[in-house]
């Protein structure tokens, strides 16, 4: 991501490089994760090792939640790129390493694990 000189722009660039992330992201995910972040803000995803289901929430940091195999939650996952990125591109990342390196990610992830209250994200 370039960085923006601070002032009135900034602002503006910052929304454009979001608009572009999500516009990436849309064109990486399947017809049904597409549909699924349109409706609900968050896409599903199977890790490549172990078959779990993760689904990760629009935002940029706690936002991935393991899915038991009935679909009821386990805990969430903290990992993210280095860099300032906006979410799109955090997204992104998160998705390409859960399907392709799993436990790769989830070695340098932080756990944490969901209450049984409302969750938050």
């Amino acid at each position: 991501m370039v960085v923006a000189r601070s002032g009135s722009g900034s602002k503006t660039f910052r929304f454009e490089t979001e608009a572009r992330a999500l516009t990436l992201l849309k064109e990486w995910l399947s017809p049904k994760q597409r549909a699924s972040y349109e409706r609900f803000r968050y896409f599903d995803v199977i890790g490549s090792q172990t078959g779990t289901r993760y689904r990760i929430h629009h935002g940029t940091q706690t936002n991935i939640e393991e899915l038991s195999d009935t679909g009821h939650h386990v805990c969430k996952w903290c990992f993210v790129p280095d860099g300032d990125l906006v979410a799109g591109d955090v997204m992104l990342a998160q998705k390409i390493a859960l399907e392709t390196n799993e436990r790769g990610a989830l070695s340098v992830a932080h756990r944490s694990f969901v209450s049984s209250g409302p969750r938050r994200f």
